[in-house]
């Protein structure tokens, strides 16, 4: 950054989901993380105090949908209304992972497509613009009814395994299933890879069916990268990573921007030897007895500071953006 944003004229405050990630964000931009106040009521409500004025102030407000996600989400609306009832001329919500970003179609009776009654509810209680990343859902970029950027992690995930200088005669990235297809060709072709999708059925939310691979074939390819947008249970990655290992390959490397790793999910990657690294972001903050001796864990800091700084200065956020080419 060429100069510092005004302290005075910009607040960041951070929800109590992952407020690590949102320091590290302050000390990118040179700010202060502002104070906030969070108690319960006797009857479980939960009550929340913005520490300094925001009254004229463009405010950004760091909050992770995680667990527990209703009581993460909550906070994050009442600080979006504490910050436009007290008059703030700008409110982005800063939403690392936006969890809800699964629920983006009625693919059964009576339910709810959760990911747009979200995006109302976020436009209701305040927000005027919203940062993320890698929306499970691309289409749930259109559920927003205000400005919207939904960034990448792609540029962190390309440096650390450029410096491999990875061999393509050796090395295959694949796709876990259809949707995850064109983010895993951009990644592929920034490091000169050939690429394969899986062909996946889910089953349920724990379970799913690989049924084989699409286009590129894997057999002749010592090692696979699997490129996935999150991890959860591990279900997926566990089924392609046998399908790979029973197609040749030799050793595999587990990429994903969220790493939830929900449930048994570490002790099922553990489980396979061929997999040799698992890389990762802290969009959802991962303790360090989660860490297993093969993970690396990247800093999205610079991602989110960099766009904060060019919202404010009303700059560009090309090559930040999620689909963006270059």
């Amino acid at each position: 950054m060429s100069t510092t944003l005004e302290p005075n004229d910009v607040r960041l405050f951070s929800g109590r989901s992952h407020p690590g990630l949102a320091a590290d964000i302050a000390n990118y931009l040179n700010i202060p993380l502002d104070p906030a106040r969070y108690s319960r009521f006797s009857n479980d409500n939960l009550y929340v105090q913005l520490g300094v004025p925001v009254r004229g102030r463009t405010v950004f407000l760091v909050q992770s949908l995680i667990a527990p996600v209703s009581d993460n989400l909550i906070e994050l609306m009442m600080m979006l209304d504490i910050a436009r009832s007290a008059a703030a001329r700008e409110i982005h919500a800063v939403i690392p992972y936006f969890s809800y970003a699964r629920s983006d179609k009625k693919d059964a009776p009576r339910i709810s497509i959760t990911a747009r009654l979200i995006a109302d509810l976020l436009k209701t209680a305040g927000a005027t613009h919203v940062l993320t990343m890698t929306l499970h859902s691309p289409q749930v970029h259109g559920f927003f009814g205000m400005p919207t950027d939904p960034l990448t992690s792609r540029p962190l995930f390309v440096k650390h395994f450029r410096e491999r200088e990875l061999n393509p005669n050796e090395t295959i990235v694949v796709a876990p299933d259809l949707g995850r297809a064109k983010p895993t060709a951009r990644f592929a072709a920034e490091l000169g890879l050939h690429v394969a999708t899986a062909d996946k059925q889910r089953i349920s939310d724990t379970e799913v069916v690989i049924r084989g691979l699409v286009g590129k074939q894997v057999k002749g390819f010592r090692h696979a990268m699997i490129y996935d947008d999150e991890i959860a249970t591990g279900g997926s990655v566990v089924e392609l990573s046998k399908l790979l290992i029973a197609n040749g390959i030799q050793e595999l490397t587990v990429i994903c921007t969220h790493g939830l790793f929900s449930g048994r999910a570490l002790e099922r990657l553990s489980a396979i030897p061929q997999i040799t690294e698992i890389v990762t972001t802290d969009t959802v903050p991962i303790p360090p007895e989660k860490r297993l001796p093969n993970m690396t864990v990247l800093s999205v800091a610079p991602v989110f500071g960099e766009a904060i700084y060019r919202n404010y200065m009303h700059e560009s956020l090309s090559g930040l953006f999620a689909y963006a080419e270059d």
